[in-house]
């Protein structure tokens, strides 16, 4: 019994989530011996398989998907370029749970993690309690869209919307749309709609960095560096793309050349009607679609306040310094898919080492 007055169901890890890093920490831990449902569980949230691409627009086909890498033992094959990445993520991810039989309970929602008795950890969830001796947290970002405030924003007469929400191109015919973000969402969302629209008006915070040339293993390697250093430090990580910039492809060429995307610096205030600047000028809007980013969703681990003064959680590897029982994978440096499999591989080999440095009931 534990201090909800609920059975706590004991295994040695708990896997919270079950998208690309999640999947990849329960395939190293069911590879190393450590059996489903006996030693450890993956809860996720989501209705069925596929992580957040589940989620995601129907016209982002698994052609456009920036960089997506197999999961470790099952490769992804085959693949209609042109079918909504939705659905192709869905059913390789549905195929990989049954191959590897890791017996996802879902939907289960993580609402917090905290101290135990016995040096164990006590996860409360929608499906119940579980006591574990450690936790790998693979969450992401899809359920913190990130809204900037702006003066004004209240009284937007229109319809504002965050890439979250994004229904596809056809929604916004014959509209005037402020898209509002210089990652790969932004111009994406942009040169879809522009052919729909009355008007678009590209808006970001910074000039956006577009990228010759090929993206190498080095370049990569240096680009996560940069976002591992942060998270080293206590600071909220920033994607890898922020770091890398955009690549210069034919597509982001013709909408360059055709003025799709003509770039403006951020606005300082939204009016009834549309957005403004400083200097007078102002821009008339039936949307503004807010291309600007996510944040880790990581508010279930409050109780165990591993936040530094930055802000973020300090990570080494994939371990949080705070507490080397709670593993990040997918946060930071490990966002992307193949960091993600790397970093599924790597916190279970933390985990190995601190069980067997910790025998259970210690």
């Amino acid at each position: 019994m534990n201090n909800t007055g609920v059975q706590a169901r004991e295994v040695d890890v708990v896997v919270v989530g079950a998208g690309q890093a999640g999947l990849s920490s329960a395939y190293h831990l069911r590879r190393t011996g450590f059996e489903p449902e006996r030693d450890f569980v993956v809860l996720d949230h989501a209705p069925r398989p596929g992580g957040a691409c589940q989620f995601r627009w129907p016209s982002l086909t698994y052609g456009k998907v920036h960089g997506m890498h197999s999961l470790p033992g099952m490769e992804l094959e085959g693949a209609d370029p042109a079918r909504p990445s939705s659905e192709v993520i869905a059913a390789y991810f549905a195929a990989y749970e049954r191959a590897f039989d890791l017996r996802v309970r879902r939907p289960v929602e993580v609402t917090a993690v905290r101290e135990g008795t016995g040096g164990r950890l006590l996860v409360e969830t929608s499906g119940g309690v579980w006591s574990a001796r450690a936790l790998i947290n693979a969450t992401g970002t899809w359920d913190r869209p990130f809204w900037p405030r702006y003066p004004g924003q209240e009284t937007f007469r229109g319809r504002q919307l965050h890439t979250a929400q994004y229904p596809g191109p056809e929604e916004f015919a014959g509209q005037r749309v402020v898209v509002v973000g210089g990652g790969a969402s932004g111009t994406q969302h942009l040169m879809e709609i522009a052919p729909y629209a009355a008007a678009t008006t590209w808006v970001t915070r910074t000039p956006p960095v577009f990228r010759e040339g090929p993206f190498t293993e080095e370049f990569g390697r240096a680009a996560v560096a940069l976002v591992e250093e942060r998270v080293r430090q206590g600071l909220p990580p920033r994607s890898v793309v922020s770091v890398t910039g955009l690549p210069l492809n034919d597509a982001i060429r013709q909408a360059l050349a055709d003025g799709v995307l003509d770039r403006r610096p951020m606005f300082d205030r939204i009016t009834p009607d549309g957005v403004e600047w400083e200097d007078g000028h102002h821009v008339a809007a039936d949307v503004i679609l807010w291309a600007t980013g996510f944040r880790a969703a990581i508010d279930h681990l409050a109780p165990l306040r591993l936040r530094e003064p930055g802000g973020g959680i300090r990570v080494e590897g994939t371990r949080a310094v705070a507490d080397p029982r709670i593993q990040l994978v997918g946060y930071g440096p490990s966002a992307s898919t193949i960091g993600a499999n790397r970093a599924g591989r790597a916190a279970v080999r933390d985990i190995r080492r601190l069980l067997a440095e910790v025998p259970a009931g210690a």
